[in-house]
């Protein structure tokens, strides 16, 4: 019927009877159950758009019956009928989530009122899911850009494991392009319509980690004011991506070993378990090896994520696909900006002698600098920023005849230009040049360099 379908559970016949008929009445269609098992199965095959449940029932009750819907059908409202000498379990029940509640007998105006709020209130959760699905849909896939034999091998492993539940770590430096794989893995799957939640474990602070991806009750710890479902439930079916893993201090991969083997969690401040369902993608700038050797990461956790390997290639070891990548920015670019602009050969000759410390992502930043400042028609070196100038002149100094660099100076331009990559961070440095830190800090010392 037109106003939407209500399920009745109470355990007096007289009580359904006579708030069915007034339902009916109000053009609602009208499900009736005597006990919570009963609206269980109801529940299971029927589109119900509001719960009006009695508290107290022989067998399981009116709050064991809320908190399965809360936890499997959140988005349909709990209105409760209670006698006085069970207010306090529907206060309590509001407090947690339910729509309202009547003391017996009912104020049925009101009733009605209440229950086309909450008809309303499911209507527009649903229209919104949709409105999410559809735009879900509509958005383009992520554009993987390259004809590589590596890049050619990455596409073919995504096209091979994008539906398997098995987890995926992806492995690369910084800038190479890794969560752009993992949307790839995501929005072509049949889980498409599900979220893809990404979470950076290097930025968020350690010690907010943890409520981030459990969340948490109301109260658990001081600024808790209200309960914070965490991403691992906020996935719900889709895929959580785990950006640079490797960062994760021991007592979280702890837990999160404890999640994928068990596929469920607590949140913080409650013992009740709930399960969740998620496709696990990670992916790492580090030697995760070396990482269980060293006593930072947990071997059984990598074994965990490391079913499928991805090993994103650096810019400079497929510098074939420079010229396909430039064309992609440029035209992003140049429609963000509204210009129309071609790249000069001489850039391109640049651009193929550079060492690409940033990968990808140094790239795009590059075009997108040069597409900004651009004045004619063409993008030229004027447009680079000073590395690439440098280099241009490098070039001229190093051609036959000309003084050759020292063994010294290229290790001094390697460190600065890593330094310059990583925005001073002097770790992501190091382990970008391949060295140790201790031994990054002690060239800079002796170069006079803070």
């Amino acid at each position: 019927m037109g106003n939407g379908t209500v399920l009745i559970v109470d355990d007096e016949p007289n009580a359904i009877k006579v708030l069915s008929a007034i339902l009916l009445e109000a053009d609602y269609n009208v499900l009736e159950s005597f006990d919570v098992d009963t609206a269980l199965r109801i529940l299971d095959h029927e589109d119900v758009d509001v719960i009006i449940t009695d508290l107290r029932m022989p067998g399981r009750d009116g709050m064991e019956l809320f908190e399965y819907v809360t936890e499997k059908y959140p988005d349909i409202p709990v209105i409760f009928l209670t006698a006085y000498g069970t207010v306090d379990s529907a206060v309590h029940a509001i407090t947690h989530g339910a729509f309202y509640y009547f003391i017996k007998p009912p104020d049925y105006l009101k009733l009605k009122s209440i229950l086309a709020r909450a008809v309303e209130q499911r209507r527009l959760k649903r229209e919104i899911e949709t409105l999410r699905k559809r735009l879900a849909k509509e958005t383009p896939l992520p554009r993987i850009i390259g004809k590589t034999p590596q890049m050619l091998k990455i596409f073919n492993t995504i096209e091979a494991v994008k539906d398997s539940e098995s987890s995926v770590i992806i492995c690369g430096e910084t800038g190479t392009g890794k969560e752009l794989i993992a949307r790839a893995l995501h929005f072509g799957s049949g889980r498409r319509d599900k979220p893809f939640v990404a979470v950076n474990c290097a930025a968020i602070p350690r010690d907010l980690l943890e409520s981030e991806l459990f969340g948490y009750e109301k109260g658990a710890f001081t600024g808790a004011v209200s309960r914070r479902i965490g991403r691992f439930e906020e996935v719900a079916g889709g895929t959580l991506f785990l950006d640079e893993i490797g960062e994760l201090e021991l007592s979280i991969q702890a837990k999160l070993l404890r999640v994928l083997q068990e596929r469920e969690i607590e949140r913080l401040g409650s013992n009740k378990k709930i399960k969740v369902h998620f496709r696990l993608v990670s992916s790492t700038n580090r030697d995760l090896e070396k990482e269980v050797r060293a006593g930072n990461f947990r071997k059984d956790l990598l074994y965990r994520l490391n079913v499928i390997q991805i090993n994103v290639p650096l810019l400079r070891e497929r510098k074939d696909d420079i010229p396909l990548l430039v064309s992609e920015y440029v035209n992003e670019f140049c429609v963000r900006e509204n210009k129309v602009l071609t790249v000069s050969d001489e850039v391109m000759r640049i651009f193929q002698e550079y060492h690409w410390p940033g990968n990808v992502r140094q790239l795009r930043n590059v075009m997108e600098r040069a597409v900004v400042l651009s004045k004619g028609d063409t993008i030229t070196p004027r447009e680079l920023p000073e590395e690439f100038t440098s280099l241009k002149e490098s070039k001229k100094r190093d051609a036959p005849g000309s003084t050759f660099k020292t063994l010294s100076e290229l290790e001094f331009e390697a460190v600065r230009d890593a330094l310059r990559a990583c925005n001073g961070n002097k770790s992501k440095a190091a382990r970008m040049l391949g060295i140790s830190r201790k031994a990054l800090y002690k060239r800079l010392k002796d170069w006079k360099l803070s």
